[in-house]
């Protein structure tokens, strides 16, 4: 019997060549066709994509083989596509899901299995339950339709998806006052499915384009993984500075997440970007609607909530949360602390090419430097500060949730403790408005400390208390 394929917060992600090969893809392939067919949808259309990893393109025509197998047909993208490309290409093509070959954010030596609905989104939990528990145990249980015969009887066609995205963007954004604005924006595309996109977009008028680590290179030389964090964007950062850019855009590695430096070289970290980007739909252009988020991100979210008047709707962490609640609610954004951010009028997935349009959009409109515009937030919601740490862990989790639960702290950060979430993970309340939250990761044997707080000098305090209830220090 095969190994047991556990899916997380988007799908399935695994080690290259140790549980990740392509007996285990196809195995996953066939539970997903299993699924959509058994949800009515025989015969439909399935879009697979896929980002630069080692052998991504092998795996998506795997996937695409036993889809075809199975009685659907495929469009397949012809290269290596961003992850909201993807999801787009699934509404506009009416197709019944997708399937994505990507590890997103994780190291080099892991490679993945995201699933998409009929909206482009996350499939919700119980939908992920049911693909797992469909997927077979044996490969002899996977059904295939090799690639070449079902090009010849028109099961599987390839396809550019750019076009079709390019003009639903230009729907969402004015691009000509980006053109015409003579910034200098330094783009990192962290090795990644964002490379060469800025620069169609943008071409053409004043603004100067410079991108960094835009080839393929499935090492991810100068970064730990491509994570639009610290230290990983450090090198982009650098850049920025050197190059005298007004700006630095970060897309992780299938540019579902979106990353910011300002004109000095110093990261606004993913909460900030969150706050910006409410404040901009809000307040810049005018719009009202629900915002929903992850119990991981930012407070100010409630802050801009009652500023101005609109609905903050709270979930667990991952856009298996984020979509279904961003759909019920036809949200005006939705996001979580990662760095991925959807916006109405789009799919509800995570876009980083569009989170970056509408950053360069503000600064446009507003005239400001990015440094400038965080400071102009700040001024509405007050000052917050954030940090994580991820740990490594081996041995039960359980063990660790126990000890969670035991510890009962009365102060963190020699901040009084006000209440406790357990909708995902331990989140504790802090008398500031602030938070500490200890999670396990729904991809890696990672254990997460975060915290938000008022209090800069505070927030070294806090994670170190954090360390210590979850039983790592």
């Amino acid at each position: 019997m095969s190994q047991k394929i556990k899916f997380g917060t988007d799908g399935w992600r695994g080690y290259i060549a140790e549980d990740y090969t392509f007996e285990n893809v196809r195995r996953c392939a066939q539970g997903f066709a299993t699924y959509t067919v058994k949800h009515g949808n025989s015969g439909s259309w399935i879009v697979v994509g896929y980002d630069k990893r080692f052998l991504s393109e092998n795996f998506a025509l795997a996937v695409a083989e036993v889809l075809c197998g199975n009685g659907l047909n495929v469009y397949l993208t012809d290269g290596a596509t961003p992850t909201p490309v993807i999801s787009f290409s699934t509404v506009n093509l009416k197709a019944a899901g997708a399937v994505n070959i990507t590890a997103s954010h994780n190291p080099p030596t892991d490679n993945g299995f995201k699933v998409r609905d009929q909206s482009g989104g996350a499939i919700d939990p119980e939908g992920l339950l049911e693909i797992e528990a469909l997927i077979p145990d044996s490969i002899d249980q996977v059904k295939i339709m090799p690639a070449g015969q079902a090009m010849a009887e028109n099961h599987l066609v390839t396809f550019d998806p750019a076009p079709a995205y390019i003009t639903h963007i230009e729907k969402l954004i004015d691009l000509k006052p980006l053109r015409d604005a003579g910034l200098k924006v330094m783009v990192d595309t962290m090795w990644g499915n964002g490379a060469g996109w800025f620069p169609r977009l943008l071409s053409g008028g004043k603004t100067e384009i410079l991108e960094i680590h835009n080839e393929r290179n499935p090492i991810f030389p100068e970064m730990f993984r491509p994570e639009p964090i610290q230290p990983n964007i450090d090198v982009g950062l650098a850049a920025t500075v050197a190059n005298k850019a007004d700006v630095l855009l970060i897309t992780d590695g299938d540019a579902d997440r979106c990353g910011i430096g300002d004109e000095n070289g110093v990261f606004i970290n993913q909460l900030q970007v969150y706050g910006l980007l409410a404040y901009y739909l809000l307040e810049v252009r005018g719009e009202r609607g629900p915002i929903v988020k992850t119990l991981s991100t930012t407070s100010m979210l409630e802050k801009l909530g009652k500023i101005y008047d609109v609905p903050v709707y709270e979930t667990g962490v991952g856009f298996k949360y984020v979509a279904p609640k961003f759909l019920e609610t036809n949200a005006l954004i939705g996001g979580e602390e990662s760095g991925g951010y959807a916006f109405r009028g789009n799919v509800p997935e995570r876009d980083g090419i569009l989170a970056g349009l509408y950053f360069l959009d503000m600064m446009v409109k507003l005239q400001k430097s990015p440094s400038q515009l965080l400071a102009l937030l700040f001024s509405k919601v007050g000052s917050h500060y954030y940090d994580r740490i991820d740990t490594r862990f081996t041995g039960d989790p359980q063990e660790k949730i126990k000890g969670i639960l035991s510890a009962n702290p009365a102060t963190i950060g020699g901040l009084k403790v006000t209440g406790l979430n357990t909708t995902d993970g331990f989140k504790f309340l802090l008398e500031d408005g602030g938070w500490l939250l200890i999670r396990f990761s729904g991809t890696e044997p990672i254990v997460r400390v975060y915290c938000e707080t008022t209090h800069k000098d505070r927030v070294q305090a806090i994670l170190k208390d954090g360390l210590k209830i979850a039983g790592l220090s």
